[in-house]
């Protein structure tokens, strides 16, 4: 499969904006010891705006970017979060299907209502991510999943409401959607 350049484009620019919110932690909320080791992100969202806007192949490249850092940045998380994301296997394998998941769930449901196609792709990436991580690491024994699962619940519940709000907002705006009415009356 070729790649065209605008889709070369917004890889390296949604892979861009994924590195800019790790190294400037601002794509992870918390982590809030002692109770959850573990931190919200939103560093999966480029992934999914890249697999709506271009495609799954450019929502893997840009899943494969996000998992390679999470990777790198592994050894400067606390333990034990800092061994479990040293796996490639939980770091970067389940990031690569976010954005291919979203992409087809976008385009699923495009054709019907794009808004609500939007929502859904964002709500489908990020239960990717977070049911691939947390399964992978409850199939490598690093953790029970009776602990991890009520653990990442608010996690998850904060993901999908802000990961709904961004991704239907920027795509939107990206191809001039009208998400309420005609404008003002003004």
């Amino acid at each position: 499969m070729k790649l065209t350049v605008r889709q070369i484009v917004v890889a390296g620019l949604m892979g861009a904006i994924a590195i800019l919110l790790g190294v400037t932690r601002l794509g992870f909320i918390g982590p809030f010891p002692p109770l959850l080791p573990v931190s919200a992100t939103i560093m999966h969202l480029p992934a999914i705006i890249g697999g709506v806007l271009e495609g799954p192949l450019v929502g893997l490249i840009i899943g494969l970017i996000f998992g390679v850092f999470s990777w790198l940045q592994a050894p400067t998380e606390q333990p034990p979060v800092n061994l479990w994301f040293s796996n490639p296997l939980v770091s970067i394998l389940p990031r690569l299907f976010i954005g291919v998941t979203s992409a087809y769930a976008y385009r699923a449901l495009s054709k019907a209502n794009e808004i609500v196609a939007l929502a859904v792709a964002a709500i489908v990436g990020t239960l990717t991510n977070t049911i691939l991580v947390v399964g992978m690491l409850i199939v490598l024994g690093y953790v029970p999943a009776l602990v991890i699962i009520p653990a990442v619940l608010p996690n998850v519940i904060a993901e999908l409401i802000v990961a709904v709000i961004i991704v239907v907002a920027v795509v939107a705006a990206w191809k001039g959607i009208a998400v309420r009415g005609k404008g003002s009356s003004v």
